[in-house]
């Protein structure tokens, strides 16, 4: 507990220090970052490249892996998040007035940053990068718990991120990475309610729910992305088809790639033969509904209770449903209030579908791919929220952000 009472304490103290640096330095800072991981590319891959031979040797998931695994084209995406971080207008100290009072009483309210902001993530080095920016940005200090498969990578990034620190007279404990994977040190960090202000997990389902109920200090909670792509009995089949694989196949394991595909019956005998086509040329196994199965032969035929499932592999499941209201609550039923799409060309379906569908992304005639901070202008995305309070989606500055009210009067007294 010293330990890790000593880091949050520090990472406190530390976040105090952002309230003296202005937007201007803040950015030169964040350029730097990013000048310097592209500098150490090659360290980062190096690094990496034995994380990943580790995990492949000690069995872990194909989605695990292709989370852990950086790339030329992933270090130079790192970096370039730092640089749209940068460009991004900074929250912090933003006024909205709220009214005045009859009695002259002027009320404002006021950007303040959350303080210290915690991270327990899996094979997600890239997070390293993203929190860190995003946090700087913001005025939160963040401490960064990685899963071990990914510890050497993520303190490899830090170090670049804290050197920059030093150079701006910083200090390092703006960055903060727990040294030690073990997961005694986990349960310390969810007890630092007096210095931690949220924590944010990020990867499985089971690690999600494990922070949630062993936390002191509030938590942000995306448990899994169940995506679905609804094709409507007006949709632009070419459109649709589109959607579909590149929601499902152009990257698996991720949470907001596409895990069930839900047609009209009105379309099904023309679609579905199709999308079964165009997803087996990609290798996707295809778990349908019984109607589905009559139409393309599946894989395997799924009960009316065997939806919801999050594959993060070559997998999809179909439905096909009666109407319009079907698919709402198909979606009702088995999302995971993440990301949902429709393809349609009607337009008052696609507003009733945006209205109705409880998701914090709904799309019309997008790709679920989209549902990402960087692809909605946020520059990174610290995680998302598929809860409500405060952030629901992908979180950017604002959401590391809350209020404050200012209150400015003259000499006013309560009678």
């Amino acid at each position: 507990m010293r330990l890790i009472e000593s880091l949050a304490k520090k990472a406190a103290q530390a976040s105090r220090t952002l309230a003296l640096v202005d937007e201007v330095t803040k950015n030169k800072i964040l350029h730097m970052m990013a000048k310097d991981i592209r500098i150490n590319k090659n360290t980062i891959l190096s690094v990496n490249e034995e994380e990943v031979k580790s995990a492949k040797k000690h069995g872990l998931s194909e989605a695990m892996i292709d989370r852990l695994t950086l790339t030329e084209d992933r270090v130079e995406t790192m970096a370039a998040g730092l640089e749209n971080v940068a460009r991004l207008s900074d929250p912090v100290g933003k006024m909205r007035h709220v009214n005045t009072r009859p009695n002259g009483i002027v009320i404002n309210k006021m950007r303040v940053p959350l303080g210290v902001v915690c991270m327990i993530y899996e094979a997600r080095p890239n997070v390293t990068a993203d929190a860190g920016a995003l946090c700087l940005k913001s005025g939160n200090a963040v401490i960064l718990r990685g899963g071990k498969e990914a510890l050497s990578t993520s303190k490899c990034i830090a170090t670049i991120m804290q050197n920059v620190l030093e150079k701006f007279e910083l200090p390092v404990e703006l960055i903060t990475v727990v040294p030690d994977p073990d997961r005694s040190y986990m349960m310390d960090l969810m007890q630092q309610d007096e210095y931690i202000d949220v924590i944010i997990p990020r990867g499985g389902e089971g690690l999600i729910r494990f922070v949630t109920q062993n936390s002191r200090v509030p938590v942000i909670q995306h448990y899994k992305g169940v995506c679905h792509l609804y094709a409507d009995k007006y949709a632009d089949l070419k459109t649709a088809l589109a959607l579909m694989i590149n929601g499902k196949t152009q990257r698996t394991g991720v949470c907001n790639a596409l895990e069930c595909l839900i047609v009209h019956k009105d379309i099904a005998a023309t679609f579905l033969p199709m999308a079964a086509e165009q997803l087996r040329d990609k290798g996707v196994k295809l778990h349908g509904c019984k109607k589905t199965n009559q139409i393309i032969a599946c894989d395997s035929e799924l009960d009316d209770n065997e939806f919801g499932q999050e594959y993060l592999d070559l997998d999809i499941a179909i439905r096909v449903v009666d109407d319009f209201s079907s698919a709402i609550k198909h979606i009702d039923e088995f999302g995971s209030n993440h990301t949902e799409v429709i393809a349609t060309e009607d337009e008052k379906r696609a507003a009733l579908f945006q209205q109705t569908v409880d998701a914090s992304v709904v799309m019309v005639n997008a790709s679920s791919r989209f549902s990402d901070g960087s692809e909605l202008g946020l520059g990174a995305e610290i995680g998302i929220a598929t809860t409500k309070l405060h952030a629901y989606g992908p979180m950017g500055l604002e959401s590391l952000t809350t209020e404050k009210f200012i209150v400015n009067g003259t000499g006013q007294v309560r009678c």
